[in-house]
């Protein structure tokens, strides 16, 4: 399964969940809090912000090194060489 479409509903829903079991408070220690959540929030998303980002720098690379070996294999078996047999 893809990180990217795991990653924003998973932290939404943790943060429902820990939510719902917090008890109530009063309306400044309320306050506070949500104030702590709305940081923690807004950390949240450039962190998936940046997942997002080096997952695809991390899928580049891995294609670039797939079509490498791909090469690598068509000019083994040009040469005589064994390309992608048993070992």
């Amino acid at each position: 399964m893809n990180l990217k479409r795991l990653l924003p509903p998973a932290t939404a829903a943790a943060l429902l969940i820990g939510a719902s079991i917090l008890p109530p408070q009063s309306s400044a220690q309320a306050d506070a809090d949500a104030t702590a959540v709305n940081a923690l929030i807004s950390e949240l998303t450039v962190q998936q912000a940046t997942i997002v980002e080096n997952q695809s720098k991390i899928e580049e690379k891995l294609a670039t090194l797939a079509e490498s070996v791909r090469q690598a294999r068509i000019f083994a078996a040009r040469s005589g060489g064994k390309a992608g047999g048993a070992r």
